[in-house]
């Protein structure tokens, strides 16, 4: 298959949301003229629903709100160099993606947890993978470990029904958003809803007095989805292209009160699933932006300038440097039962030897799980998960002697360092 290349902190709208009602919020006609047409802007006036915050923020009167051109039908000359690294990355990624390893369920779902927990992490929502395997089995962990298993399913979902569809639906992005959102304190009642307020980032707490980026007004969101969903589902651009901008233009128009970053993110791999860039895989480039976190938000920035350029040349790169280092994930994830096997010589038949054939799939678990999955009776497993910690293969994720989960150690570690060598390639690219 081959494709022609034709400081963003969490909002702060959560805190105090205004009302407003505007003034004129209509976009002028741009022309490219060999470029990308930066946002226009409009005044419009600002009254906070309560009075919060310093003088600045209670006597707050106008904001200029930012307004993103429409994309729809706008293209983007590749130059030749551009075209060089965007075909690099394609040819990586499809490579990933074509190697039979890749498609075993446990890669799959070590790329899917790295990407979640990357972007995640983006937004400073952290855990150890300790509370994150806990939260994997239903386990009360802490908010931000949920938060993250929460986004992993989102993301997993988001992608899924877009190759299964062949589009990017409203309704996809709708729902991601609504299993990302559906437990958080503050914006749960808004999981799911685009956005029927103003929002803005960076700045104060309680008014957008100095924000880095008002996004449009909420009457507007309806409008830019919309039109971004329509640039999204184009066949004439080059994926690579087409996810960067799709993104950019994502968190321009930051369709929601909160959980933009992750649900933007998330957009760049279903538009490549549904281009047929993968079928398989998920693509980690959130570990490349995590690693050059302010790059990434300054280039976003830029974007609102009109400089799109290297913000698509730093995803075609951080792709490459993904998908490479996914590879050798693989390589490293095929070779385990073997070597697990080879450690520990299971009895043939016996349920340590069951275990072990299914912990590759099945990398996080309960006795009670593997029970189900092995048919070996509940005693037995015990035995047998207390047997394999033993040997060092898996270990026990919960700290109680009831409801234990063990994780496979060596798949859980290859998780943060698949993130730490992505890691480690971008910062010295």
């Amino acid at each position: 298959m081959t494709f022609a290349p034709g400081k963003h902190p969490r909002s702060a709208n959560s805190a105090n949301r205004g009302e407003f009602s505007t003034r004129d919020t209509r976009a002028a006609d741009v022309s490219l003229q060999g470029g990308w047409p930066a946002h226009e802007h409009a005044v419009v006036p600002w009254r906070q629903s309560g009075r919060h915050g310093s003088r600045e923020d209670r006597t707050l009167r106008e904001i200029t709100v930012s307004l993103p051109p429409s994309i729809a039908n706008l293209d983007f000359h590749v130059d030749a160099e551009l075209a060089g690294v965007i075909n690099t990355a394609i040819r990586d990624v499809l490579a990933v993606d074509a190697d039979p390893r890749s498609h075993i369920r446990a890669f799959g779902a070590l790329l899917l947890r790295t990407e979640s927990v990357a972007s995640s992490r983006i937004e400073h929502v952290d855990a150890s993978m300790e509370d994150y395997a806990r939260a994997v089995a239903g386990i009360r962990a802490n908010e931000s470990a949920t938060s993250m298993v929460a986004a992993t399913v989102a993301l997993g979902q988001m992608i899924v029904r877009a190759g299964e569809h062949g589009v990017i639906r409203l309704e996809d992005i709708l729902g991601a958003h609504a299993i990302l959102m559906a437990d958080d304190p503050i914006d749960r009642g808004y999981a799911g809803t685009l956005r029927d307020v103003q929002n803005w980032i960076g700045g104060s707490d309680h008014s957008p007095l100095r924000a880095v980026h008002l996004p449009p007004p909420p009457k507007t969101v309806d409008g830019y989805m919309a039109d971004l969903i329509a640039f999204a589902n184009r066949d004439d651009l080059d994926p690579i292209t087409q996810a960067a901008i799709a993104h950019a233009q994502f968190e321009s128009i930051h369709p929601f009160t909160d959980g933009n970053g992750r649900i933007g993110r998330a957009v760049i791999n279903a538009i490549w699933r549904r281009r047929g860039l993968t079928s398989k895989t998920v693509v980690p480039v959130a570990s490349a932006m995590l690693a050059e976190r302010d790059r990434y938000f300054d280039l976003v920035n830029r974007y609102r300038l009109g400089e799109v350029r290297e913000f698509i040349l730093d995803t075609a790169s951080g792709a490459s440097i993904a998908a490479t280092e996914a590879a050798t994930s693989a390589e490293r994830l095929a070779l385990l039962p073997d070597a697990w096997l080879e450690v520990s010589k299971p009895r043939r038949g016996s349920a340590a030897a069951k275990v072990l054939g299914i912990l590759a799939e099945h990398p996080i678990l309960s006795a009670e799980e593997a029970q189900e999955l092995t048919g070996a009776p509940l005693s037995s497993v015990y035995t047998a998960m207390d047997r394999l910690a033993d040997d060092g293969i898996i270990h026990q994720v919960t700290d109680r002697q009831r409801n234990r989960v063990w994780g496979a150690t060596d798949i859980l570690d290859e998780l943060d360092d698949l993130a730490a060598r992505i890691g480690d390639r971008v910062r010295s690219r």
